[in-house]
């Protein structure tokens, strides 16, 4: 069973209301931190990613500078996070790309920034809607969990689906407030094992619908 777009719409709403002052929990100063923090955040909280970044930005705070490091040094900045070594590969050759192929910037479509090495189109949405302002949905673990739970999507629904199904219930600028909104919701209360959704009835009173 899925929800219809009403009812779904309402779920997301509601949980958006939970949670209406929800901001990004990755550190940046600019587009390029934001993106680097973002492939770093792949199955590894925000909190550790928040614990490296510091010292590998004051190492590297361009992509210069992280182009021209190796490997192993990019490496030594990041080892507490998980798959660390590919990450530290990742980061040197987009750092590369962004000199070769963008001047040095950080582009702003999702071709452009899908064509860096390891940017998928999750990192891509959440640095055009958290850096540029750009509507895109993002959607990670709480967020497919989340959706898949309250039966916005179906259970076999890929993440790609899964985004397109809220772009379509939400309205634009909708798309980075719930993306937030989930995120948190997923951490609190929508938990992998023994999700609590059931404290928040709002979240199934269909009732003014």
């Amino acid at each position: 069973m899925v929800l219809s777009k009403k009812r779904a719409r309402k779920v997301l709403e509601e949980i958006i209301a939970l949670y209406p002052d929800a901001k990004p929990s990755l550190d940046f100063r600019n587009h390029f931190e934001l993106l680097v923090a973002v492939m770093l955040s792949a199955q590894t909280t925000d909190a550790a990613v928040n614990k490296s970044t510091p010292a590998l930005f004051e190492a590297f705070p361009t992509p210069e500078k992280m182009a021209t490091a190796s490997e192993s040094e990019i490496a030594a900045y990041i080892s507490r996070l998980g798959l660390y070594r590919n990450k530290a590969k990742f980061l040197k050759k987009c750092a590369q790309q962004l000199l070769d192929d963008f001047d040095g910037q950080v582009p702003q479509t999702r071709e452009e920034l899908e064509s860096l090495a390891g940017v998928g189109r999750k990192t891509a949405n959440v640095v055009m809607s958290v850096g540029f302002g750009i509507p895109a949905f993002a959607v990670d673990t709480h967020v497919e969990r989340i959706c898949k739970h309250h039966e916005i999507v179906k259970k076999s629904a890929t993440p790609l689906e899964v985004e397109k199904r809220v772009m379509e219930i939400l309205a634009p600028e909708r798309w980075l407030p719930a993306h937030q909104a989930l995120i948190y919701f997923g951490r609190a209360v929508c938990h992998p094992r023994n999700p609590e959704c059931d404290q928040y009835p709002q979240l199934y009173d269909f009732s003014d619908l």
